[in-house]
């Protein structure tokens, strides 16, 4: 009897551990839709991080490059619903928006966004070399 305890507890003990290691490791992202900004803020519907950070918005065009910050918003650890960021300047309609993923990295405070554009402070996280982003315009 004390075997198929011993056999249960490890086998629980092994799904625990996986799903701790799942959950740790869930993909990173940041969703977003096309919205009204004429309110002065932006919002993104779901992000997920592997640790505190910030939602940062960057003006972009068509080529899809960062660029200004306008805006940022802290993150806590997992997952983040209606992030909300206000706007640092208006934002027209037909503008398109960079809605980035940064870390909590580098910077000098923790709690205070540092980043610059090009900076390693509180940069952008990237996953296999790629921004964790989203692209939004303004309706």
């Amino acid at each position: 009897m004390k075997v198929i305890h011993a056999v249960t507890v490890a086998l629980s003990l092994g799904l625990m551990a996986g799903t701790a290691f799942a959950a740790a490791h869930a993909e990173l992202m940041v969703r977003a839709s096309d919205q009204d900004l004429s309110g002065g803020t932006v919002t993104a519907e779901e992000i997920v991080t592997g640790a505190n950070g910030w939602l940062v918005v960057h003006r972009t065009e068509d080529g899809m490059k960062p660029g200004p910050v306008v805006g940022h918003a802290p993150l806590k650890k997992g997952k983040n619903m209606n992030v909300t960021a206000i706007l640092t300047e208006e934002v027209a309609q037909g503008d398109k928006l960079m809605l980035m993923l940064h870390g909590e990295d580098g910077g000098m405070k923790i709690g205070i966004f540092e980043y610059s554009l090009g900076a390693k402070e509180d940069g952008p996280v990237k996953v296999d070399g790629k921004l964790v982003m989203s692209v939004v315009s303004a309706r």
